[in-house]
């Protein structure tokens, strides 16, 4: 189905199931402005990976309109306009967004080294992050830094579930470092043979990339406590139901070769109410400073000092 006919909250519901569960708690406007927000970043990364018919192109088109104020360029940007304009979106992390997604279109993407591999990371997901601080009117420049370190730590969580799927569209994100020279048609041929040198490579590295992100969770939930209090309980809901994934995969012996994990109603249940017994915290409620050492590699991007 093209996500481009479906409504924000119907595109959240079929591809984003751990937001769309922790929306619930965000309230009406709150919750209708992340759904847009999250449909707009879709459909940007449908057009990237050439879902939508003429997508990269529209793509390339909407980052020069967005640097020329055009908002009448391309119907999704035209749509998506009264939401950027009444929330003043930085431009610089739209835009870093976008070169996000337009790097993947290369014909094989093979990631060097951790450094490459987090400047991706922020470029995905840390700028959705960013740009959801604005949707629930958070502007505290140590706030913003958690919220880049949240998207990179469930972006961290996406490639850990989909090593094997990424592989089979050309791109290998676990770094050549971790893996040596590892191309993604051997990481579909090491599916076969989980008990290969290879294949058990592969697998050190998901381990890696997991405790990676989870450094990153948890500076990403220092900042939890800077948000009104529904928007804590939602966006900690969404970090902890979308960190199960790993916890899930770790749990099984980090079985890359064996498809994607998934969260039951029942463990996104048990995930919110755990989320939720953190807003006690709130009574002794004090800012907690970022740690920089976590965006040493980020350095020259925006929001990053």
């Amino acid at each position: 189905m093209n996500n481009e006919n479906l409504t924000p909250d119907e595109s959240l519901a079929l591809n984003g199931e751990s937001f769309h569960w922790a929306k619930r708690f965000l309230g009406q406007k709150m919750g209708s402005e992340a759904a847009k927000l999250y449909a707009f970043c879709r459909l940007l990364d449908d057009m990237a990976d050439g879902d939508i018919e003429n997508g990269p192109q529209r793509l390339i088109n909407i980052r020069e309109a967005l640097i020329e104020g055009n908002t009448n360029a391309d119907p999704a940007l035209r749509s998506f306009a009264p939401l950027m304009e009444d929330q003043e979106f930085p431009l610089p992390v739209l835009i870093a967004l976008i070169d996000g997604l337009l790097d993947d279109q290369r014909d094989e993407v093979i990631i060097a080294d951790e450094a490459e591999l987090l400047r991706y990371a922020y470029r995905v997901a840390g700028t959705v992050g960013l740009l959801m601080c604005h949707v629930l009117d958070c502007h505290d420049l140590d706030a913003k830094a958690h919220a880049i370190d949240l998207g990179i730590a469930m972006q961290l969580t996406n490639i850990a579930r989909d090593v094997l799927e990424d592989a089979q569209m050309g791109r290998r994100y676990l770094p050549t470092t971790w893996t040596g020279e590892i191309t993604p048609q051997e990481i579909i041929d090491c599916a076969t043979k989980p008990n290969s040198e290879s294949a058990k490579k592969i697998t050190q590295s998901v381990e890696r990339l997991l405790e990676m992100a989870e450094s990153f969770y948890i500076s990403g939930a220092k900042g939890f406590s800077s948000l009104h209090w529904r928007a804590h309980m939602s966006i900690a809901i969404a970090a902890k139901v979308y960190r199960q994934i790993g916890i899930q995969l770790a749990d099984k012996g980090y079985v890359w070769h064996e498809g994607r994990q998934v969260t039951t109603r029942t463990t996104k249940l048990i995930c919110s109410f755990k989320a939720i017994s953190g807003l006690l915290k709130r009574i002794r409620r004090r800012k907690h400073e970022h740690n920089s050492n976590l965006h040493t590699s980020l350095r020259g991007l925006p929001y990053v000092s």
